[in-house]
């Protein structure tokens, strides 16, 4: 009964902030965007120092670049010249997108807490293999999505605007 409770729960919290992703507008800042996904992420897990949420709940997580967050957030994003048109395109995906990402981020995180507990209580290897094949099947879904979303936002660039993406991507923005 309390297992039924619990993915009640769950299942509840993750529709609930899915609708709260698609009611905001997308007008909103890069600092307000980054605060509403910190709410929806709720707190670490019990072995966590930080995270990066979704993005740390990607298989790869760190060598494929965001391409939403770089052609709308980056400092440097007026060097782009996107035009109207592609900027819109580009606010379609994230608004069909993110709430996506951020329900599957969410679901992740929440089965390596449960993982994490279950190690916590004395689990042997053998209990939690399962849900570590779980957990890689999520994440490699996760992941194939973010291909899609990155290829999507490439389709809509210039080779010439993808080329100044590239200079972009894996470096700190730097404001000038």
């Amino acid at each position: 009964m309390t297992t039924k409770i619990s993915k009640l729960i769950l299942i509840t919290t993750i529709f609930i902030s899915a609708m709260a992703i698609n009611q905001t507008a997308y007008a909103e800042t890069h600092a307000e965007f980054k605060a509403r996904l910190l709410k929806i992420a709720g707190p670490l897990g019990p072995f966590a120092m930080s995270e990066d949420f979704p993005k740390s709940y990607f298989l790869i997580s760190k060598n494929l670049p965001f391409m939403v967050g770089l052609t709308l957030g980056h400092p440097m994003k007026t060097k782009l010249g996107l035009t109207k048109e592609q900027v819109s395109k580009i606010k379609e995906i994230k608004k069909n997108t993110v709430p996506v990402v951020a329900k599957a981020g969410k679901k992740i995180k929440l089965k390596e807490i449960e993982l994490a507990n279950k190690f916590i209580a004395g689990a042997s290897v053998d209990d939690m293999a399962e849900m570590v094949e779980d957990i890689a099947e999520m994440r490699t879904k996760l992941t194939k999505k973010h291909l899609v979303c990155i290829d999507q936002v490439r389709a809509i660039l210039t080779t010439k605007q993808f080329k100044i993406l590239q200079g972009y991507a894996g470096k700190k923005p730097v404001k000038k």
